[in-house]
């Protein structure tokens, strides 16, 4: 059996062939255990979506249009990635972010909030919604994933997959898509998220997993390291079109 750092670099390099993983999130912990981290990147093959650069924004962070002048429908493509209530850290490719937002401040939880909510209606596609959790006073799990995709040639039907991990692992983080690759239509995320390598330096990690990225299909990437003992935050930025910030 292979070696949960062999299943990592097998994961990591199944990525890279990718070209076309879409909206990607990553929850996981630094090696040396002081901060979780999350990772999030968007990808575009239409115009309209890679006229897309991350802005941040009081602590969170915000998809605007790089030329406003190119937008042709802002309705799936802007919106807030990163959002935090208190000591809860939300990260999404979607509106959903603020759902679960408004959710906590009125002291529901991650599933009651998605409970709400279904797949992107983006027909024939069916993009699925993926979300993210790092609650630092939660004693039940340390992070959470989900998606919301739609069961395949029933539309009509939404799949909700929620999933806790207990414990961080130091080093180790778990990543979720919204594609297996490419295609027409295209072919949705399967499986739980899978193990991925986090290393202890924020520049270092955006360098990295923007470097697995295809090249002519990424858009942006976030890299957020929140601090164990304190909640305090860092965020890294790289945008295709306005460079690193």
């Amino acid at each position: 059996m292979a070696s949960l750092n062999e299943f990592m670099k097998t994961n990591r390099e199944h990525l890279k062939q990718n070209p076309y993983p879409g909206r990607g999130i990553v929850i996981g912990m630094t090696p040396d255990a002081r901060h979780y981290v999350q990772i999030y990147w968007i990808m575009g093959r239409s115009e309209n979506s890679r006229n897309r650069i991350f802005v941040a924004e009081n602590g969170f962070v915000k998809t605007r249009a790089f030329d406003e002048k190119k937008v042709v429908d802002p309705s799936l493509i802007i919106y807030y990635p990163v959002r935090f209530s208190v000591k809860s850290h939300i990260v999404s490719n979607g509106d959903q972010t603020d759902t679960i937002y408004q959710t906590l401040q009125r002291g529901g939880s991650f599933e009651t909030a998605l409970n709400t909510r279904e797949f992107e209606p983006d027909a024939p596609n069916y993009t699925p919604r993926i979300s993210g959790l790092v609650d630092l006073d939660s004693k039940n799990q340390a992070y959470q994933l989900s998606i919301l995709k739609a069961l395949p040639e029933h539309p009509e039907v939404c799949i909700r997959h929620y999933f806790n991990y207990k414990t961080a692992v130091p080093g180790v983080g778990h990543c979720l898509h919204t594609y297996r690759g490419d295609g027409n239509p295209l072919p949705s995320f399967e499986g739980e998220p899978y193990p991925v390598e986090i290393s202890a330096e924020i520049n270092r990690l955006a360098d990295d997993y923007w470097d697995l990225l295809d090249r002519e299909n990424r858009v942006s990437l976030l890299v957020k390291f929140i601090r164990v003992t304190d909640g305090e935050t860092q965020i890294k930025i790289v945008n295709k079109l306005s460079g690193i910030s």
